[in-house]
């Protein structure tokens, strides 16, 4: 398969084709807000003139004013809502991109990344893009066209006051930008700390036997207190940013309030040809004035959203950019491949290894037949089990050729795989699901009567309808011994009636009664297969082919 590069750019277009009536709803609604804001002030100082001149305010004019405000905050709300509904949209489909991402990630990803980094990814920061859209740059924009369009207003309305405004408007900038900076950093620092702790506790769980043998329970504690306190710290830097700011704007424009209050009272004429306006205009100043400051102080508010929605969407785009599996030939048949007078298996001087420098395999070169049954025999970390990812197409080699019969093995396509290969390792990983599941792996193309065949081959059937629900008994850790979740392990590989079988160092962990049921179910599940094995225990049991690895 190709590789992607996506990224919430690309996530946020998709949504927004799929939901067009949701997001011209959402433009009419934040223009609409923003121009209904700009209109109670004017009805006002209509209103307080002709109150303040003797006249009679006529009641259509006095309903405007209510009018006016009700629909501000009915748009306001409306915004809200639908902004809260299209989070929620980019949310599923951020997930969902992720989710299609992860399958297409290649093996040494999974080693090279955290299992915390990527829960992380999935849960911390796709949570705050939603807010990125719920509360962060969408009102942010409508607050900034608020702000622009008071400017205009009261450039007309008293140009004294439109010019002390904008000399304290750089400032303001310059303050908010600082504020952003040291925030965006204090976010950046709670993601790692957040995704440090995140990865501590499945750790911790998964080793908690030998945390226990080793008495390092509390060194554990300190480490992910440590990550924690991190973390604590980070959000006090963000949260001290966030009530300093606030009270500043506040005392900024009381302000301006009462400085442009004690100009126009002053009746000098020069100050009053910029600063002077009438009873009416005055209050619907102060109603400017207040709806600038308002605004400015929710963008300050917001600050904290968007920054730490700009560390999510970093994170983000930087996993959705990582390089995918290389691609793969989907035409390839099965029982074309099957008919081929190749090898079943051949290795053509192939150099292989994990990081550039380091080589496993060093023009390795074998040739394994139809049926034949092969013991790979050397020493640890000579690279037998890396010749597994090879034939698996997981890894590709660095020089050299990997064939399957002929074919390239790193362009089999995965449903050739589950076909073709029966993967066994060294430990059952158990999924979410029952007992059938296991087996199947929820794969449609094995049924329940491939399951049962061989869960009859390993010896394993009968023990699973005894079983409350039999096979559709929902798995736990507790429902079978060792000995038996290895002898799934097989029933697993070999329910898709695969050709070749991949044995890993399968009895290692077994004792030794334990290990000759094994042994013995192995052979049954060998015959008409082409078997490649790392156990010489195996090799003394069944036979066959022994090829060294140096």
């Amino acid at each position: 398969m190709k590789v992607k590069k996506l990224g919430l750019i690309q996530v946020t277009q998709n949504v927004m084709k799929l939901n067009k009536l949701l997001s011209l709803g959402i433009i009419i609604t934040v223009v609409g807000a923003v121009i209904s804001a700009l209109l109670p002030p004017l009805v006002l100082e209509q209103i307080i003139n002709l109150l303040t001149s003797g006249s009679t305010v006529t009641i259509p004019l006095a309903i405007s004013y209510f009018v006016l405000l009700a629909l501000t905050s009915i748009l306001d709300s409306l915004r809200e809502s639908l902004l809260v509904v299209f989070g929620q949209k980019i949310t599923h489909g951020l997930r969902s991109t992720l989710c299609e991402k992860f399958s297409n990630l290649p093996a040494d990803m999974f080693v090279k990344q955290e299992p915390g980094a990527v829960v992380s990814r999935f849960v911390n920061d796709v949570d705050t893009v939603e807010s990125l859209f719920t509360s962060g740059i969408i009102s942010m924009f409508a607050d900034a066209c608020k702000v622009i369009s008071i400017f205009a207003i009261l450039f007309i309305k008293n140009k004294g006051l439109a010019l002390v405004l904008l000399l304290l408007t750089p400032l303001i900038f310059l303050f908010t930008r600082m504020v952003q900076k040291r925030m965006l950093a204090a976010q950046i620092d709670n993601r790692i700390a957040v995704e440090k702790a995140t990865n501590h506790v499945p750790e911790t769980i998964k080793s908690i036997r030998t945390i226990h043998s080793l008495r390092k329970e509390k060194y554990m504690c300190e480490v992910y207190d440590k990550h924690i306190q991190d973390s604590y710290n980070a959000v006090e830097k963000t949260n001290f940013y966030d009530a300093v700011y606030s009270p500043i704007i506040l005392i900024i424009n009381a302000f301006v309030v009462a400085v442009v209050m004690l100009l126009s009272a002053t009746g000098v004429p020069g100050i009053q040809s910029f600063f002077g306006m009438s009873v009416g205009t005055a209050v619907a100043v102060i109603n400017y004035i207040s709806s600038i400051f308002g605004p400015l102080e929710s963008i300050g508010m917001e600050i904290q959203t968007i920054q730490s929605a700009v560390a999510g969407v970093h994170r983000i785009d930087e996993f959705l950019s990582l390089d995918e599996r290389f691609e793969t030939d989907e035409n390839i048949d099965l029982n074309m491949l099957m008919e081929s007078n190749r090898a079943c298996v051949e290795l053509q001087n192939v150099t292989f290894g994990y990081e550039p420098n380091s080589t496993i395999l060093n023009n390795l070169s074998l040739t394994i037949n139809t049926g034949e049954q092969i013991t790979l025999s050397g020493r640890t970390g000579a690279g037998k089990s890396t010749i597994f990812k090879l034939l698996l197409g997981q890894y590709k080699a660095d020089s050299g050729n990997v064939f399957i019969y002929g074919q390239d093995a790193s362009k089999l396509p995965d449903n050739i795989k589950r076909k073709f290969f029966g993967y066994v390792e060294q430990h059952f990983r158990m999924i979410p699901g029952t007992v059938l599941e296991q087996i199947t792996l929820f794969d449609e193309s094995i049924n329940r009567e491939m399951a049962e065949k061989a869960a009859i081959t390993v010896g394993l059937h009968s023990t699973i309808c005894k079983l409350e629900k039999g096979y559709n008994t929902p798995c736990t850790s507790s429902l079978f011994s060792q000995g038996q979740w290895q002898l799934l392990s097989i029933a697993r590989a070999i329910a898709s009636e695969p050709k070749l079988l991949l044995l890993d160092e399968i009895t290692a962990n077994l004792d030794a009664d334990t290990e000759q049921s094994v042994l013995k179910v192995l052979k049954r599940a060998s015959e008409n297969r082409t078997v490649i094995s790392i156990s010489h225990r195996l090799y003394q049991q069944t036979g066959g082919r022994q090829i060294a690895i140096k």
